[in-house]
């Protein structure tokens, strides 16, 4: 299977002329990331952390700290090795609350880490006895927070209640680091409220523990716009984190920090793929949800679509397909229909939007089959249409 992630196109039309490809393609938009970049860098009120399991991708990385993006949220030693290598001028930041002894005596030995999260009195102990804790490094308590229907609900997994925060807090400032809080509200989080929420919390631990902090990190959970998602701008995200932050006491010099990732490369990234059957109204196309197209299922995530073919000319009316991936498993199907032309068949192609967030990052390489093609494009993201 050919790879051409050196290849730089106008249009995805001019992918398929070119390539005629019958594997997955996906199509980068290295403008479109360093918009999204820039704006988060603009407007977030403090220091932006990309959240590198997003999408790990170098040429994203690349477009990402091109835009100047020069802090990274990683959660395991192979994301801090590859930020490390990548940029010299980079930070990495282990954010992941639960950790190995021995990646974190890597991560400090070897990469120079200094900033750590922990939600349990046990983790803060392997730090301690796996860390000199010199050198002003930073440990952040990772807080609980309510539901308010993110998609990805993160605090079912990770986070201290109150109360538990408050004295692991002191514990964190008394083994010598700089003190910090912490919480994330989800993955593709449709309410502005939840910041707001997950702040009072913080104002509540602060005001009890009487601890200085030295950090805050508001975490992630800011939402990318697909179909049927009445999504918000995302101003209306900052809004509130900045209207949330004025009730909190902090220092002068604490340092505000966000942690985006679905957010800042969604739009960056299209999927081209090509229909290689169709049965009624059923298509089967050479990638599914064990690999670019998982948050279908997963998380119930419809992408905007669209056919590709190497002529422009007129199509058929839309109607609602199936879309069945490669693999041999009945499971492999999206879960919601997908609008396309009537007169869809094989060989024609279908561009899947949106597709930046938790594509390449999360395939397999089940029954042989695996996206491995990546192409630039000039063209203009694929994005929903009206609701």
């Amino acid at each position: 299977m050919p790879k051409a992630s050196d290849r730089h196109f106008k249009t995805v039309r001019d992918v398929v002329c070119a390539l005629e490809p019958s594997y997955p393609v996906y199509c980068l938009r290295p403008d479109a990331l360093t918009k999204s970049a820039r704006y988060f860098l603009d407007a977030f009120p403090g220091r932006v952390l990309y959240a590198v399991k997003c999408n790990p991708h170098p040429t994203v990385l690349k477009a990402l700290h091109k835009a100047g993006i020069r802090h990274f949220d990683t959660a395991s030693l192979a994301e801090i090795a590859l930020i490390r290598e990548m940029f010299q001028n980079a930070d990495a930041y282990f954010m992941h609350p639960v950790k190995s002894r021995s990646a974190i005596r890597s991560a400090r030995e070897v990469y120079n880490v200094d900033h750590w999260v922990v939600d349990d009195q046990a983790e803060l102990k392997k730090l301690i006895d796996t860390n000199d804790r010199g050198d002003g490094q930073v440990c952040l308590v990772r807080l609980k927070t309510q539901s308010f229907g993110a998609i990805f609900e993160l605090s079912d997994k990770f986070g201290a209640e109150a109360d538990d925060a408050i004295a692991l807090l002191k514990s964190v400032e008394a083994a010598g680091f700089q003190p910090g809080l912490a919480f994330h509200i989800g993955s593709q989080c449709l309410n502005p409220e939840a910041f707001k929420a997950g702040l009072e919390i913080v104002a509540d631990v602060l005001s009890r523990a009487n601890v200085d902090i030295h950090y805050l990190d508001v975490g992630g959970g800011f939402p990318a716009a697909y179909d049927g998602h009445d999504t918000p701008p995302l101003t209306a995200f900052v809004e509130a984190i900045e209207e949330g932050l004025k009730a909190i006491k902090r220092r002068g010099d604490c340092v505000v920090m966000c942690e985006p990732g679905r957010a800042l490369v969604a739009n960056g990234c299209s999927l081209l793929t090509q229909v290689h059957l169709r049965k009624g109204n059923r298509l089967y196309i050479n990638d599914g949800i064990y690999h670019s197209l998982s948050e279908s299922v997963g998380g119930g995530i419809r992408f905007p679509a669209r056919m590709v073919r190497k002529t422009d000319g007129p199509v058929g009316d839309l109607m609602p397909f199936t879309v069945y991936g490669p693999t041999c498993d009945s499971h492999d199907v999206l879960k919601h229909q997908v609008n396309l032309p009537r007169d869809i068949g094989e060989g024609d192609w279908i561009e899947f939007g949106q597709i930046g967030a938790y594509s390449n990052s999360m395939t397999t390489q089940f029954n042989g089959f695996f996206p491995e093609t990546y192409v630039s494009v000039d063209e203009a993201p694929l994005l929903p249409g009206p609701m």
